[in-house]
């Protein structure tokens, strides 16, 4: 890791997409101030996240040249003359999306992700961190100062664990609280999942489910667990064994996709399906999935980058009387929020800090969690 106040190059490194399973290494000017509100900050850890495979596959169609990257921690090395909150030296966190803080419509009511000055890092729209240097435009209302996490967590872990609370952790806590607002009934004996246990039998105990269990999906079941009542059933559904196995280890049961997973949901419901649903993917399948699985008058959350057509008609959805919720996590309106869970369930996601590398392995490094190799990447600049 580098000095807190290092000398300021006139080049850096930088991960560049260049088209489908295609990024480099390159060297880039080390971004000016794009505004008197903006920061330059000098990245300490970068992630890989999930969604940035939908670009790098080609799933999601996107110009090139741009610096990936939206999941990163660092230090402030140069501050805009409008800048206020924060100043040299200042650690922090960055939300994957930048916003205004309280100057529009959406920031003001606590959708930050809708903000009309929103721009997702890591895109054409704006470069990301997978480089030792970025600019954060907006820098006061988006960037949080790194806050202390626990006792007995020194300062190098911990930075490496908030670049969870940068995307994956607060959109995983996201859906589970979306997938659990108003996804009960509240006549006796239906168990809510924010009353004490019921005595019921089980088949009346709340149900909810995760469709996907890779980094935000572990995330999600990791965050649902903690606010679920501790009678609550929470399934969870994969294709790939070993993330499945992650997923018990975080207190779900594991249904693996090829073995009819909505059928042993809605066995153990006396045919109902579960109450709550996380769609994590962003793919038809898995959000037709999630359709199937959701009992009548329940609930979809669904936090996966869709880029398909959805895979329900208005006249199915019209017969369950379900309430689905798309789009993207407002990090910085619920970051405070999130952070209060991620305190409690921190150590059990240590899997997702465990594969560190240099910014110069990045080709290897996607070429990694495409294969589903590790669970997740962080980058040490």
């Amino acid at each position: 890791m580098t000095p807190i106040h290092p000398e300021i190059p006139k080049t850096m490194a930088a991960v560049v997409f260049n088209g489908p399973h295609n990024i480099s290494l390159e060297t880039k000017p080390v971004p000016a101030l794009s505004s008197p509100g903006s920061v330059l900050l000098r990245v300490n850890y970068t992630a890989l996240c999930g969604s940035e495979l939908h670009v790098f596959r080609g799933h999601q169609p996107s110009p090139t040249g741009f610096i990936m990257g939206h999941e990163f921690t660092g230090v402030v090395v140069r501050a805009g003359a409008d800048v206020r909150t924060l100043a040299v030296g200042d650690k922090v966190v960055s939300p994957f999306t930048i916003s205004c803080g309280n100057n529009c419509f959406y920031c003001k009511h606590g959708a930050s992700s809708r903000c009309t000055k929103s721009r997702l890092f890591g895109t054409a729209a704006l470069d990301g961190g997978q480089a030792e240097y970025v600019d954060v435009p907006l820098a006061d209302a988006t960037l949080v100062k790194q806050p202390h996490l626990k006792p007995g967590v020194d300062p190098v872990s911990a930075e490496k664990k908030l670049v969870l609370m940068a995307d994956i952790f607060p959109t995983g806590y996201f859906a589970a609280k979306n997938a659990f607002k108003e996804a009960y009934f509240t006549q006796p004996g239906y168990n809510r999942p924010d009353t004490p246990p019921s005595t019921d039998s089980e088949t009346s105990r709340f149900v909810a489910l995760v469709v996907g269990c890779g980094p935000v999906g572990l995330c999600a079941i990791a965050a649902a667990k903690h606010l679920l009542p501790p009678d609550a059933i929470l399934y969870a559904i994969d294709s790939v064994p070993a993330r499945l196995e992650l997923a018990k280890s975080l207190g779900a049961i594991a249904l693996p996709l090829d073995q009819d997973p909505v059928a042993t949901i809605k066995k153990a419901t006396e045919g109902r399906g579960a109450d709550a649903v996380m769609e994590i993917v962003g793919h038809a399948s898995a959000l037709r999935l999630a359709f199937d699985a959701v009992r009548p008058w329940g609930r979809i959350a669904s936090v996966g980058v869709h880029n398909e057509d959805i895979p329900i008609t208005g006249n199915e959805a019209y017969g369950k009387n379900i309430t689905i919720q798309f789009g993207r996590c407002p990090v910085r309106s619920i970051f405070d929020d999130a952070l209060k869970v991620f305190v409690q369930v921190m150590d059990q996601l240590d899997f997702l800090t465990g594969t560190v590398v240099k910014l110069a392995d990045a080709k290897e490094a996607y070429d990694l969690f495409d294969q589903h190799k590790v669970e997740k990447i962080i980058f040490e600049i």
